[in-house]
């Protein structure tokens, strides 16, 4: 008798991966494409498009600050860099020339910047960037998204592609769950989407925490609490209309993402809910607090990020 269960596995990809096949698959389409590296590509998975396309790769060596110049430099000539490394290098280590090289002029580079939040997992602590959202909002101009899947990663790969700009995006080393396979899925910069319908509790996430809302209002609709999640992929601009609609809905807003509570998703949600529809709201996420070595899912589980630790959050707030 065949496996019932085989056809209910849950298909699971790192969105790192989904970077580097996104970036191949664009290449034909984006010919003024070009990727640059710090000596990470089989990590960054760069190396799948530098396997199709060498003379298109350039590996700048362990030299953060200067790859963001040479980007800088590549998109003043009509490229379209996509400038890769992990989240902790591309987005902390090189924040200055980020902001003043590709910020401040405003140039169409793109940052692909993998391995971020405690998923990293077994690397520990120093290479858990947890900030790098905070660091990428506060700089004018700067698109930054945080795709919740493998379909929602190489979506915002091609929308950051047909962007005329700056954007920063968000992947990460571990395998998750694909949750937007489905024929209705439609993705556009600035715009975030209503994943399950509720009326009780909004539950607002980003990344990998969007399946962990969706595990979390399952749970909690079998105790009779309808929760609302809003998946938000692009964190700015945020989708004010998305969040401000749902929150006049359900009263009562819990944001959760795998980075620090200070300066995020959860910071943004409260900026635009402070001054457009003053909302209780409940921020999940690295509370004030550095990461630390383990599995990715014991470190998700360890600090409430899981299915289990945000239904525990959410019953405990309303």
């Amino acid at each position: 008798m065949a496996d019932t269960n085989a056809s209910t596995a849950v298909k699971k990809i790192a969105t790192r991966e989904s970077y580097g096949n996104a970036l191949k698959e664009l290449a034909e389409e984006f010919p003024d494409l070009v990727v640059l590296d710090a000596d990470l590509a089989a990590a960054t998975k760069t190396s799948v498009f530098r396997k199709a396309y060498p003379d298109r790769h350039i590996d700048c060596g362990i030299a953060e600050s200067n790859m963001m110049g040479v980007a800088a430099g590549l998109s003043l000539v009509g490229k379209i860099p996509f400038v890769s490394s992990f989240a902790m290098f591309a987005a902390g280590r090189a924040f200055e020339q980020v902001r003043n090289s590709i910020g401040y002029p405003h140039l169409n580079v793109k940052i692909g910047a993998t391995h971020a939040g405690i998923t990293v997992g077994e690397d520990g602590a120093t290479h858990q960037c947890n900030e790098d959202i905070a660091l990428m909002r506060t700089i004018p101009g700067m698109v930054v998204m945080c795709p919740a899947d493998d379909v929602e990663a190489k979506a915002a790969v091609r929308a950051a592609l047909e962007y005329e700009g700056p954007v920063y995006i968000r992947f990460g080393r571990a395998a998750v769950p694909v949750i937007n396979d489905r024929p209705d899925y439609k993705f556009e910069i600035g715009k975030g989407s209503v994943v399950r319908e509720g009326t009780d509790v909004t539950i607002v996430a980003t990344g990998i925490c969007v399946d962990s809302a969706l595990g979390a209002a399952k749970k909690l609709a079998g105790e009779g609490i309808s929760a609302e999640v809003v998946s938000i992929c692009t964190i700015k601009p945020l989708d004010e209309e998305v969040i401000v609609n749902s929150a006049r809905k359900t009263g009562k807003v819990v944001t959760v993402e795998e980075h620090s509570v200070i300066g995020g998703l959860g910071s943004a949600v409260c900026d635009c809910l402070c001054a457009k529809l003053p909302t209780p709201v409940k921020k999940l996420g690295m509370q004030d607090v550095f990461g630390e070595s383990g599995s990715a899912a014991a470190l998700v589980q360890k600090y409430g990020l899981d299915a289990e630790g945000v239904y525990a959050s959410v019953k405990e707030f309303l």
